[in-house]
């Protein structure tokens, strides 16, 4: 069966993103103080997963204005019908995704992307958490990764809470910061049924971990007290 391939829209990739990367780069500017570090750790032009924090509706455009290349993006299916979001979600390109369900359809269009060659972004834990202490990561980053073969780029984002905007508009200026780790591959998983299964929890939670290395201690939540298992391999 031959491997499917998938092509953001050139409309997309030359004008709807590069604008909202202008405008939302402008405006994050503006409101805060952005702070980026670990960009010589991206393999610019190769497929690879960066892997999130999520804290609030801020983090997906905060990573994919000021990330080195353009990202294909996932997001709950909700978001298309809000206002405002619906429409940077649209602009942007983004892979629908249906939450709490499997979604056969949503990882076919993925993994084609990662096997296209493009850089995809996901948020491990499945949804915003409202406060930023880690949640427990979901396992599809895992299945992602043990389909593709492709590495996982770990990313700690700080300061985009839900109040970030309200203390914006106050005058705080409020830093926000993008730490990108090293990227690191997974291990195999091997085994059938329940023993897959716990073998890709343990590689989502892996990655949480490395997540976790790039975060202040009050943002590690269920993460915060096993720092010290063995680490994946950087790539």
């Amino acid at each position: 069966m031959p491997v499917r391939q998938y092509h953001p829209p050139l409309w997309v990739r030359w004008l709807g993103r590069p604008v909202i990367r202008v405008v939302l780069g402008l405006l994050f500017h503006f409101l805060g103080q952005v702070r980026i570090t670990g960009k010589e750790n991206v393999p610019l032009g190769k497929p690879y997963i960066v892997a999130i924090n999520h804290v609030s509706l801020f983090d997906p455009p905060f990573v994919g204005v000021f990330w080195p290349e353009q990202l294909e993006a996932m997001g709950a299916v909700d978001v298309w019908s809000r206002p405002g979001q619906g429409i940077l979600a649209r602009l942007w390109g983004g892979i629908p995704v249906h939450r709490g369900e499997y979604d056969r359809a949503m990882f076919d269009t993925v993994l084609a992307v990662l096997r296209s060659g493009y850089p995809l972004l996901i948020a491990p834990e499945g949804g915003r958490s409202h406060a930023p202490g880690l949640r427990v990561a979901k396992p599809g980053i895992a299945y992602l990764a043990e389909q593709s073969g492709v590495p996982v780029i770990p990313v700690g984002i700080v300061g985009t809470t839900d109040d970030f905007l309200q203390n914006a508009l106050h005058a705080k200026h409020p830093q926000v910061e993008m730490r990108i780790g090293r990227p690191i591959q997974l291990p195999l998983v091997e085994g059938k049924g329940a023993n897959r299964r716990e073998a890709r929890q343990h590689n989502a939670d892996l990655v949480m971990r490395q997540i976790a290395e790039l975060l202040p201690e009050n943002y590690r939540g269920v993460y915060a007290e096993d720092m010290n298992i063995p680490k994946p391999k950087n790539v």
